[in-house]
């Protein structure tokens, strides 16, 4: 009888290294627990890219005033109402400004003005 407890304890032993030392034991459980959560966090954020796009192609379909603004935006619209002002910095021009006066910080962007007809 002691040498079949002595067995029982050894296989216990062995079982108890296999399940927490082995690479297929509670280590590998516990990174694959953390790699889950993290593939789960990524899915939550392509996921909600993913709504934003579909919201976005919808508007494009459907909405004249999103396609107007992605023209606007990238191809530089300008509509048939509008007029165009380009504002330059007095320095890019290869003058230099006196030290009193400085340029707007607005003055280097393009701006387009809506004029009433």
């Amino acid at each position: 009888m002691k040498w079949f407890a002595a067995v029982l304890g050894a296989v216990l032993l062995l079982l108890q290294y296999r399940l927490w030392m082995s690479s297929d034991g509670v280590r590998e459980v516990l990174r694959l627990r953390s790699a889950v959560t993290s593939q789960q966090a990524d899915n939550q954020r392509l996921s909600e890219r993913n709504r934003q796009l579909s919201a976005e192609v919808r508007d494009l379909k459907q909405g004249f005033v999103a396609l107007e603004e992605r023209a606007r935006t990238d191809l530089g619209m300008i509509g048939s109402n509008e007029t165009f002002f380009q504002v330059v910095p007095a320095d890019a021009q290869g003058l230099a400004l006196p030290p009193t006066q400085t340029a707007p910080a607005a003055a280097a962007r393009t701006l387009a003005h809506t004029a009433a007809r």
